[in-house]
């Protein structure tokens, strides 16, 4: 059997570490891209635990078309690329938007050069739901309307989007899915890798955990005026050890694929929780108290958004399998495993 290796950029992520594992259980080898601006080398170490095996990783850049040629050119028989690298701070990317349409624009044509050059042709990409906007009728589907964007990042998602499907338009010997995730949660089983925000967080969880073991004072609930049942947003909360596994399945898929194959994908549960609900359901299964407040709404921030997830469990042959209560659970087991 041919020696399957696929380059994870961004593979010392949150969703990117658990994809390694992922592969690696699938009998894939990866190869780390990263350059450590928004991860840690400590998760390479996890990861190893984990799979009781050292994985080859490279500290790079992926707008470093240099650098990329000459991991292509050394590494024999790359079968395909995950693309996970990219800043994705909504807030962020508001300030400094120049800064997210360089790196995340400017990463993946840099990519799908150098995979064109050396003939790689199957790539997975990390999309997101904001690329819907504020959806019209929900649960989302990938025929839903893609909306303006409601931030640079959501905005970057779009225009990758757009420069994949002219890619394979151009009629190049390409297969490429984009996946567009919800709301990634949780942990790794064993607490051995999870979501490592540096500095303040922008997810709800990491907020949650931190507050809850005492890093932050207090979360502020961003607006209770939305038309939700309780007021406060309404997002689809999928566990990262179910995202992680979508991409095995994306790869799986494209290996049978026709040349010049583009299809997307929504990655959720297909259900919506309101931001008290996470909070609520966070205090009951580790029982815990959480110091919350209602702040006013935030810039930038859609209303409600889950996914139909009826294409991904049809032709990706996938499907969630863990609860938001086992998210919750297992991003406090490993937040307690971490040092401030």
């Amino acid at each position: 059997m041919p020696n399957k290796k696929i380059i994870v950029t961004g593979g010392a992520g949150f969703i990117g570490s658990h994809t390694v594992v992922e592969l690696h259980n699938s009998g894939y080898t990866p190869i780390i891209i990263d350059n450590f601006s928004n991860s840690s080398e400590s998760v390479i170490e996890g990861i190893e635990k984990i799979i009781q095996t050292p994985v080859k990783y490279f500290k790079l850049d992926c707008n470093n078309k240099e650098q990329l040629e000459k991991l292509f050119s050394e590494e024999e028989d790359i079968i395909g690329v995950i693309h996970f690298a990219a800043y994705k701070a909504v807030g962020e990317s508001v300030q400094q938007p120049l800064k997210y349409y360089s790196n995340n624009v400017g990463s993946t044509v840099a990519l799908l050069e150098v995979m064109q050059k050396y003939k790689v042709s199957n790539f997975v990409f990390s999309s997101s739901c904001t690329v819907y906007g504020e959806p019209d009728n929900l649960p989302v589907t990938e025929q839903s309307p893609i909306k303006p964007a409601q931030s640079p990042y959501g905005n970057t998602k779009q225009i990758c989007e757009d420069v994949l499907k002219d890619f394979i338009k151009s009629g190049v010997s390409a297969k490429v899915i984009s996946l567009r995730y919800f709301n990634p949660i949780g942990a790794h089983p064993t607490a051995l890798i999870g979501e490592l925000p540096l500095g303040v967080p922008n997810n709800l969880i990491p907020f949650v955990t931190q507050t809850a073991a005492g890093w932050r004072e207090k979360i502020t609930v961003f607006g209770n005026d939305y038309d939700t049942t309780d007021g406060t947003c309404v997002r689809d909360y999928i566990h990262v050890v179910d995202l992680a596994k979508a991409h095995v399945k994306a790869l799986d898929l494209l290996s049978t694929a026709n040349e010049n194959y583009y299809d997307v994908f929504n990655l959720g549960t297909g259900n919506g929780n309101t931001v008290l609900e996470v909070i609520k359901t966070f205090e009951e299964v580790n029982n815990l108290k959480l110091n919350y407040f209602i702040g006013p709404r935030r810039e930038g921030d859609v209303e409600k958004v889950y996914a139909s997830t009826e294409k991904a469990n049809q032709k990706l042959k996938w499907k969630t399998e863990l609860s938001l209560a086992q998210g919750l659970k297992d991003a406090w087991n490993w937040q307690q495993k971490l040092k401030k």
